[in-house]
């Protein structure tokens, strides 16, 4: 979860199938106030999260048909602020991912476009990496920012801006 502005949003969120760390008592007693979603194959348990908190989620313009939310969802743009002050970002991927901007935390959260191996940021490959990805992610480079967040990682998901300027120049992950 993401405190921002006053709101609590929680992004991407996945329900624990079993609960030994106490997120469902920890969000209970300062519940979310927005859920968001980065891409697509990120839908999961979003549905879950809004029937509980009684929020309306936000994200992608499209899902694929085994996920799309059963309580619909706002669409996000890419530059227009979300709640919490929250900017969705850019990502030149055929919008299969907005990034996430927390002015505030000074922070940029991504979903699936970067991944952490072996201590080493990298961009996940794809088929526009050279012609769109890597110049959209350049730009990001232009905002203050100084930590950067992934979902997939194998040792620490929060990684300094210089490892995100670094992972620009280092050849793309295959996963």
């Amino acid at each position: 979860m993401v405190e921002s502005k006053g709101e609590r949003i929680v992004l991407d969120p996945i329900a624990p199938a079993l609960d030994p760390i106490g997120l469902w008592e920890r969000l209970d007693k300062n519940p979310p106030t927005q859920g968001i979603v980065t891409l697509p194959d990120h839908i999961r348990d979003i549905d879950m999260f809004a029937r509980r908190y009684g929020i309306h989620p936000m994200g992608p313009l499209f899902f694929f048909p085994e996920q799309v939310p059963k309580l619909g969802m706002d669409p996000i743009w890419a530059e227009k602020e979300l709640p919490g002050g929250l900017v969705p970002l850019y990502d030149a991927r055929g919008r299969a991912e907005t990034p996430i901007w927390v002015p505030d935390k000074r922070v940029i959260i991504f979903g699936d476009a970067l991944t952490e191996r072996g201590g080493e940021l990298r961009v996940w490959d794809s088929p526009w990496h050279l012609k769109r990805e890597l110049p959209a992610l350049r730009e990001m480079l232009s905002l203050p920012f100084d930590r950067v967040i992934v979902s997939h990682c194998d040792t620490d998901p929060v990684q300094p801006r210089e490892e995100f300027e670094r992972a620009l120049g280092r050849p793309p992950w295959h996963g």
